[in-house]
């Protein structure tokens, strides 16, 4: 090919090269700046709005593991199955999110949500039976005996429906029961957005809920040595790891997902939070679960990653101890508060007298506070913050069934 030939080429292709940047920079900005192809990637055409309107969520869903996988916003925001949906710039989604739209790719950890405490016996813990199916009674009465099957708390009714909904709801609709048949939302401990693996781990997040003086779960947590070591060393911990794989040197100190729910080591991995809990610590006298043994087993297992057998078995044995002596407290006052209703002393209206909330709180509040203490090595919630209003409360009630006995002899 002689020269002419390639400089007129050259040439040519020089003038293309013009005019396509000239072409270019004369285009719309909004065809110009577009997402770079890992950001499309991750979050596809709705970050064109999002980035402007909510820049968070878009930021959230970046750092997801979701979007790691190539999950669009799409996969998750989509409609299934008798979902209400509505138009939205050009796609069709659903108006409200729930554990539904997650079980489409996690159906395993949604069907043991199911049978845990979380799902419907948390919801009807508050509002009772009214807003389930009998479908979803049976299931979950199956698991939890009472726990669905019952009218609503008369403690809600009584302090109204505003303190209900922001209060009460604003933990226990973690098992909502929703208008597609579904029951609860899985972004109540792992977030809308960064579905995160890591913030699920963290004890504060379970303590959003698990906290005050009826369940003081990450109060005890914070003052055992679990909650000491954790604070110190967890800047060290690998908190992202792959639930199948964790092990304990991804997390050397227990969080409260580890002993109840993670596959520490090769353990079962579980979405059902009940399954390595022996007795019915949150009721008023503890008994054991129907699945005692197993559950005490596999939680057993757990703490033997780090604890010898000797010193596991000594922890179980003074707490379960701890359980039988508040336990008697509590059967004690029950059959004090029964007598006195049988004796037509105390209405049938519930929380509407001293008397009432004194033994409510007895066993709610101290009894509970003890149990809870006892399993998750809490002393001070087993001596003063347990045992020593047990004393105090019992010592208030006899006070006052001593008087109204004395004021009906004398009438």
């Amino acid at each position: 090919m002689s020269f002419k030939y390639i400089f007129i080429s050259v040439i040519i292709a020089t003038v293309l090269v013009v005019v396509v940047i000239m072409f270019h920079t004369n285009r719309p900005q909004v065809e110009i700046h577009q997402p770079s192809a890992d950001f499309v990637r991750a979050t596809g055409k709705c970050a064109t709005c999002h980035r402007r309107e909510t820049a968070a969520v878009v930021h959230q869903f970046e750092s997801s593991q979701h979007a790691k996988n190539g999950v669009s916003c799409l996969d998750c925001h989509r409609g299934v199955d008798n979902q209400e949906t509505k138009p939205h710039s050009g796609f069709t989604i659903a108006k409200e999110l729930t554990a539904k739209n997650c079980s489409g790719c996690h159906s395993t950890e949604y069907q043991q949500f199911l049978r845990s405490r979380h799902a419907a016996p948390a919801w009807a813990a508050v509002a009772g039976a009214k807003d389930f199916t009998a479908e979803q009674i049976a299931f979950s009465e199956k698991y939890h005996k009472g726990a669905v099957d019952r009218p609503a708390n008369p403690l809600a009714i009584a302090e109204g429906e505003s303190a209900t909904l922001v209060g009460c709801m604003g933990c226990h609709d973690i098992g909502k029961p929703n208008k597609d048949g579904s029951i609860g939302t899985c972004t109540d401990c792992h977030s809308r957005h960064n579905t995160s693996v890591a913030l699920a781990r963290q004890p504060e997040t379970c303590g959003q809920c698990h906290m005050g003086p009826d369940h003081s779960q990450i109060e005890i947590y914070n003052e055992s040595k679990h909650g000491v070591l954790y604070n110190a060393q967890k800047a060290h911990m690998n908190l992202n790891a792959d639930p199948k794989k964790l092990t304990t040197k991804d997390m050397s100190v227990p969080t409260c997902v580890t002993c109840h729910l993670s596959g520490l080591d090769g353990l079962n991995v579980t979405h059902d939070t009940t399954e390595r809990l022996s007795y019915w610590l949150f009721a008023a006298v503890s008994e054991k679960r129907p699945t005692y043994q197993q559950a005490q087993d596999a939680m057993k297992d757990v703490c033997l990653k780090c604890h010898a057998r000797s010193q596991v078995d000594t922890f179980y044995t003074e707490a379960e101890d701890v359980v039988a002596d508040t336990n008697k407290v509590i059967s004690e006052a029950q059959t004090l508060m029964q007598s006195l209703h049988e004796e037509g002393l105390l209405t049938e209206t519930p929380f509407d007298e001293p008397i009432d909330f004194l033994f409510f709180d007895l066993w709610h509040y101290y009894g509970r506070t003890a149990k809870h203490g006892a399993f998750m090595g809490g002393a001070d919630f087993v001596q003063w913050h347990g045992n020593y209003e047990l004393l105090h409360k019992t010592a208030e009630i006899e006070k006052i069934a001593k008087e109204l006995r004395s004021k009906s002899a004398k009438q």
